[in-house]
């Protein structure tokens, strides 16, 4: 054998053996497609989420055409994508910021809970499904989507309005109260003994509360290691500890969306910021991967099922959120104001797949995830359109 056909036989090949080129081009497909979606709703400023979720619906099972993408790629694209979406929730706000929005209106934060959480609580005991599900289903129609919601704001044009920071400051609340309620409700979940629920929810609880601590008086401490200059190393650093640390968190039956959350919290200033705009292109990539796996994990039919339950559900939660926003609007000039705070706070999105996807070994499971795609759909669609209609010229 010459030299040149030895180099030749390590050379790999165009089509190895075992690899099928369509899964290539159905994977190219879905995420053009995705693309073109993502096109078509910022044309019309509606939130991405509903056509994603819709696209997984019609790939999916029972859907219109079925895809052979690899439910391995497909499950850590989600997973990466959870991360990523509190990643960069934790490096959006810093310890002191959430400390000081606490301080400044923390009564609506509390009813948002009341008025949004004991609902999906009190459903959740109807369908049967016990302590355990009303303890899910009460954080899903809780928490709105800081995503949507920070989307719907920038669109809109009320960014640097009095409106968006009384709705920022509610969502930092919400963001806040995942914190602990995560591991709470994977330790409830599970069903892992009192004694190791405790300990879990406990050690949880008390790394939460030194890294807020560390964040708040040291606010700079890890920052000034990192150099924002070298922005390549930047982005392989802070996402490399947020994948070490939710796979570690995962292992120590901990949540690693919170583990991650808790690591952008420690950054802060410049760093934070660079880390943000080399990051968000990740996140929207593997978020799209994310909204779209939910959707191919769930038959359309079912949600014809539960459509009624969902329907309740988000009824509920947009009146919720309404009957906050009013209270939130108290001083306020323009009388539209609280109409478009309560049309920010409806959608439902990220947050609420992520607590869905924590119940997937759940016995009501099968219920549940319809359940929650339904609502989805309906409020992110609902907040957006209604964020249309009550927008006016006057800035609150």
């Amino acid at each position: 054998m010459s030299n040149i056909e030895a180099r030749l036989v390590v050379i790999p090949q165009a089509n190895p053996v075992g690899f099928d080129p369509l899964i290539l081009a159905e994977m190219g497909g879905i995420l053009l497609l995705l693309g073109i979606l993502a096109f078509v709703a910022t044309k019309y400023r509606l939130s991405v989420v509903p056509f994603f979720i819709g696209m997984g619906l019609a790939f999916g099972d029972g859907g219109i055409v079925g895809v052979g993408l690899s439910e391995d790629f497909l499950l850590i694209g989600a997973q990466i994508g959870a991360i990523l979406l509190l990643l960069l929730l934790g490096l959006e706000y810093s310890a002191r910021e959430i400390a000081d929005s606490l301080k400044l209106d923390w009564r609506s934060g509390v009813y948002d809970l009341l008025l949004n959480a004991i609902p999906g609580a009190i459903v959740a005991l109807m369908l049967g499904w016990g302590v355990v599900g009303a303890i899910v289903l009460g954080g899903i129609t809780y928490v709105s989507s800081s995503g949507i919601a920070a989307q719907l704001i920038r669109e809109s044009g009320f960014r640097r309005s009095e409106t968006a920071r009384r709705v920022v400051g509610v969502l930092v609340f919400e963001d806040l109260a995942l914190a602990p309620y995560l591991p709470i409700a994977s330790a409830v979940i599970s069903a892992a003994g009192v004694l190791v629920g405790v300990i879990s929810v406990s050690v949880a609880l008390v790394v939460i509360g030194l890294v807020l601590l560390l964040s708040i008086k040291r606010e700079h401490f890890l920052s000034n290691f990192l150099n924002t200059q070298n922005a390549t190393g930047l982005l392989l650093t802070v996402f490399g500890a947020a994948l070490l640390f939710a796979g570690l968190a995962e292992l120590a039956g901990v949540s690693g969306a919170i583990a991650a959350f808790l690591v952008g919290l420690l950054l802060s200033g410049d760093v934070a910021a660079v880390a943000r705009a080399r990051l968000s292109p990740l996140r929207d990539f593997f978020a799209a991967l994310f909204f779209l796996f939910f959707g191919l994990i769930t038959n359309p039919a079912d949600i014809i099922t539960v459509f009624p339950i969902a329907l309740l559900l988000a009824g509920l939660g947009i009146a919720g959120k309404f009957i906050l926003a009013k209270h939130m609007a108290a001083g306020m000039s323009d009388p539209m104001s609280w109409l478009r705070i309560g049309a920010f706070l409806t959608p439902r999105g990220e947050f609420s797949i992520v607590i869905a996807g924590l119940a997937l070994s759940a016995p009501f499971a099968d219920q549940l995830l319809p359940i929650v795609m339904t609502y989805v759909l309906i409020t992110a669609l609902t907040g957006s359109i209604m964020i249309k209609l009550f927008r006016s010229k006057l800035d609150a």
